[in-house]
């Protein structure tokens, strides 16, 4: 069968494309930035990929009229307070488009919806499922929760604050209920839901066994670390504050905050759990998830993490647009060293960032992020997703990958801190010469002033960074 599966670069979306694959089926992938898609090798004879943007509705036509099912795995949580008419769109678009196809089955990721009042991400949710399903294809919504998984938004904002907090003084919207799933669960059910019969035209609420108040899954996170936590909630933390509060302590961003708290305040328990019945799937316990979570952690075995969507910084750019570094109206800090041994400066440069840091000055790059995330940007709390590979897209704190060949030795960043300009971070290496260049194109006087505001530190970080990545050990 050949499969459309959208967003196939998001969260959901690469863990579910090698499962369809071993399954039999040939995948088109839909990505909007070709330059963001690494599928391993091994996938690729099995697969197709298009480019295409659901807000263009021209796109569209790239999609082949001989398709047989379709996931709709598109989401817009957090770039802005228009996300409600962008998926609206985005959800038509798709709609129209389908009609030019062989389509049988479409399934939907969506969440749970069974309170009287909505928060708006989970209103956006059921109004492009209410559009969805107007197709003269079969439809299923599968209606989700908390989704615990490495690298899932929910379960690095958990562990951000059980790891962090020793006490915490939490909002009151800890104690609403919520049934969390594992991420294995939910591909499962994506899988097997997948031309069922016995799911078409309907909707299921999808969750693990246990109903918690999100305390309740703090002090269990807890508990599974060995770490004893005190939790105090107080009643008087408004929605501002208490999305202030998420965005400073974790790494999310402050866009996904608010759109976190206010649907934390909304209870998602599952109507029934029918769907485990009809599919035989026996969904795994909030613990078990959690263990199972931290075993691909520590096996550094994470396929795809929340970080590296642009969510996570609030910003959305296309790589090849900036993977061109600019030299007009720009400043540059240039620096080049000799080399003795070419593989274990490639070695080191891979592994730059998150737990390892930058080598040299760590505490001026821990000031920086800490600047940033005070002004509203995103720190050095994303960290990177795996600590040996680095791929275009990818968040490596506060930068985004925009292209990485350790066989060239070139890895190319772009800053994703607020600046008054923009800026990248280039390293090459050839045989025998290490080359390392800052550019800043600033915006305006400002940019200006900021840069030789910073260029003293320059001395210091970028020489002692260059230094430290050519030395012979």
């Amino acid at each position: 069968m050949k499969i459309l599966l959208t967003g196939a670069t998001g969260y959901i979306g690469k863990r579910l494309l090698p499962v369809l694959v071993e399954a039999g089926h040939h995948v088109v992938c839909c990505v909007r930035d070709p330059a963001r898609f690494h599928p391993p090798q091994s996938l690729k004879p099995h697969i197709s990929t298009i480019e295409i943007d659901l807000l263009n509705p021209d796109s569209l036509t790239k999609i082949p009229s001989d398709i047989d099912g379709a996931y709709y795995l598109v989401h817009s949580m957090s770039t802005g307070s228009n996300y409600l008419s962008l998926e609206k769109r985005s959800a038509t678009h798709f709609l129209k488009a389908m009609a030019n196809t062989e389509v049988k089955h479409v399934i939907y990721l969506s969440g749970m919806v069974n309170s009287d009042e909505l928060s708006r991400h989970l209103s956006s949710r059921k109004n492009v499922e209410d559009i969805l399903k107007k197709g003269s294809y079969h439809f299923t919504a599968l209606r989700a929760g908390i989704i615990i998984g490495s690298g899932s938004a929910s379960f690095e904002i958990i562990r951000d604050l059980v790891e962090k907090l020793p006490v915490m003084v939490a909002p009151k919207w800890l104690k609403t209920r919520c049934q969390p799933i594992g991420i294995a669960d939910v591909i499962t059910f994506l899988r097997k839901t997948l031309f069922h019969k016995e799911t078409f035209d309907q909707n299921f609420d999808i969750g693990g066994p246990d109903i918690l108040t999100y305390r309740e899954m703090l002090l269990e996170f807890a508990a599974v670390r060995k770490l004893k936590r005190i939790i105090l909630i107080v009643p008087v933390m408004t929605p501002r504050l208490s999305s202030y509060w998420l965005y400073l302590v974790t790494s999310t961003s402050y866009k996904l905050a608010v759109a976190l708290v206010d649907s934390m305040k909304v209870e998602v328990v599952a109507r029934d759990n029918r769907l485990n019945q009809i599919l035989d799937i026996q969904p795994l316990s909030y613990r078990m998830s959690l263990k199972r979570a931290f075993n691909k952690i520590e096996n550094n075995a994470i396929v795809s993490s929340w970080k590296d969507a642009y969510v996570s910084s609030g910003m959305e750019i296309n790589i090849s647009d900036f993977v061109q570094v600019p030299t007009f109206g720009c400043f540059r800090d240039h620096r080049e060293t000799q080399l003795d041994n070419r593989q274990a400066c490639i070695e080191r440069i891979w592994s730059i960032g998150g737990k390892q840091g930058w080598y040299y000055g760590n505490w001026m790059w821990q000031i920086r992020g800490l600047l940033d995330k005070l002004i509203g940007g995103v720190g050095l709390r994303r960290g990177r997703t795996n600590a040996e590979s680095i791929q275009a897209g990818d968040a490596l704190d506060f930068w985004r990958v925009l292209y990485a060949d350790r066989q060239e030795g070139r890895l190319l960043l772009f800053a994703e801190m607020k600046l008054p300009g923009e800026a990248w971070l280039e390293f090459k290496v050839t045989s025998n010469k290490l080359t390392q260049t800052a550019t800043f194109r600033p915006l305006g006087l400002l940019g200006r002033l900021y840069w030789y505001a910073v260029y003293p530190f320059h001395g210091f970080i970028f020489a002692g960074l260059l230094e430290h990545l050519a030395k012979a050990e």
